[in-house]
């Protein structure tokens, strides 16, 4: 590797250590690696600001908007408040509830969409009943995560193998990866209510006193919540078929973001000031940094080669191939984004037809699970986790890098094992 490799990979390592300290705040430790890398001369500000994925930072701002505006309906506290009633306020019922409608929604919607629309509505549930907010947080991250892989939509990854082997149709991800998806939800909730069933508690008294509450009262301004459920559900829309219309996430929650604020904000100045500084800022320039920061390793060719010799050390063999890709997609994926990973595999995956490999469908199933499933390993791993978790730490809920690290990166590991054993059952 060249010397700028090296000191990328130095500056990466001490970033990423910072990170995890949480000494200071990720966001600063993100922008300051990033302008670093430029400084050094590693990668200039026109190849920077070609890696930072304005798609994402474009999605995280649009339904950051959007979500704002709704939230001022009253519509995610009535949601919550009608959900804790149909579980009788058991937070074990509601933990299940939750994560299964998230990882129903990612697996149709973009994961970030998804959790900018479920995170609101758990924090409130948990505050009424009295319970940690820290297992549902958690318990929907790793669902939206695990809903994402199950489909060609779900996960931009997927996206990405989608677009590049045009034989994969959305049909082939749902038969290929939906039933293993839907076995490691499974799994994955079930270890996890083992490991938080002694937060998962309330009190008869605080079950009663979900039970008493009116729902409809929660719901206000009813115009702007017409408004605002029309623009959602043609948002909705416009994911589902945004692949046929191609256009970009990013351009339709744009879209939906600047059609509400026209219908809604249009003469407020006041209001409009304040959906603005309710957005995510943190979030979405820990992105930019990190882009940045990734970026560099892309440019230096890091990426690349730790790609080429994970496959050439597999010598052709088709079992070992795989279970590289699914093993080093998930453990690069936990802390780096996977988009410049997958961007990377593609070309030498379809290389690996000239070594011998005939059937290269295992390969890509294995490219898909590791790198989405991958990204529940930490905080940083997806960009529904970092969304997540700055939400819930706005409203109290602090979870840190280890602390989550500590209960996500094993489960992940587990989920790695169970999509192995499938691979090698059904594919080798």
């Amino acid at each position: 590797m060249s010397h700028e490799a090296w000191i990328a990979i130095v500056i990466f390592v001490i970033s990423y250590g910072l990170i995890i300290s949480e000494k200071i705040h990720r966001t600063i430790v993100a922008m300051f690696g990033a302008i670093i890398m430029i400084l050094a001369g590693i990668i200039s500000q026109e190849q920077a600001l070609t890696h930072i994925d304005f798609n994402t930072i474009g999605l995280l701002v649009g339904m950051m908007i959007l979500v704002t505006i709704i939230t001022q309906t009253g519509v995610f506290n009535y949601l919550a408040v009608w959900s804790a009633k149909k579980a009788r306020g058991n937070p074990i019922t509601l933990l299940i509830f939750f994560s299964l409608l998230t990882a129903l929604c990612s697996a149709f919607l973009d994961n970030v969409t998804t959790v900018l629309l479920m995170v609101p509505m758990t924090l409130n549930i948990t505050r009424e009943i009295e319970v940690s907010a820290k297992p549902f947080v958690i318990a929907q991250i790793m669902a939206s995560n695990i809903g994402g892989t199950s489909t060609l939509i779900g996960d931009p990854p997927n996206i990405m193998i989608g677009s590049a082997v045009k034989e994969l149709t959305f049909m082939s991800f749902l038969n290929n990866l939906g039933l293993i998806c839907l076995i490691i939800l499974l799994v994955t909730l079930g270890l996890l209510l083992l490991i938080y069933r002694k937060e998962l508690q309330t009190t008869p008294e605080l079950k009663r006193k979900v039970m008493n509450f009116n729902e409809k009262r929660y719901l206000k301004r009813p115009i702007l919540l017409k408004k605002s459920l029309f623009v959602l559900a043609l948002t909705i829309l416009l994911f589902v078929f945004h692949n046929q219309l191609h256009l970009e996430s990013g351009t339709v929650a744009l879209a939906g973001a600047s059609f509400l604020m026209f219908l809604t904000l249009s003469t407020n100045t006041r209001i409009l000031e304040n959906v603005f500084t309710r957005i995510e800022w943190t979030a979405i320039f820990f992105f930019v940094g990190l882009f940045v920061l990734v970026g560099a390793l892309v440019e230096t060719g890091v990426i690349k080669e730790l790609a080429q010799v994970t496959l050439h050390a597999t010598h052709g063999d088709p079992t070992i191939t795989t279970m590289s890709i699914l093993f080093v997609g998930a453990i690069m994926s936990a802390f780096v984004d996977n988009i410049p990973f997958v961007a990377t595999m593609i070309p030498l995956i379809k290389d690996m037809g000239t070594l011998g490999i005939t059937n290269l469908e295992p390969l890509w199933w294995a490219l898909s699970l590791g790198a989405c499933l991958g990204g529940n390993g930490t905080i940083i791993g997806a960009s529904a986790n970092v969304v997540s978790i700055s939400m819930a730490s706005k409203r109290g809920c602090v979870i840190t890098f280890l602390q989550y690290m500590k209960v996500a990166f094993p489960l992940m590991l587990v989920s790695i094992l169970i999509s192995a054993i499938y691979l090698y059952i059904r594919f080798l």
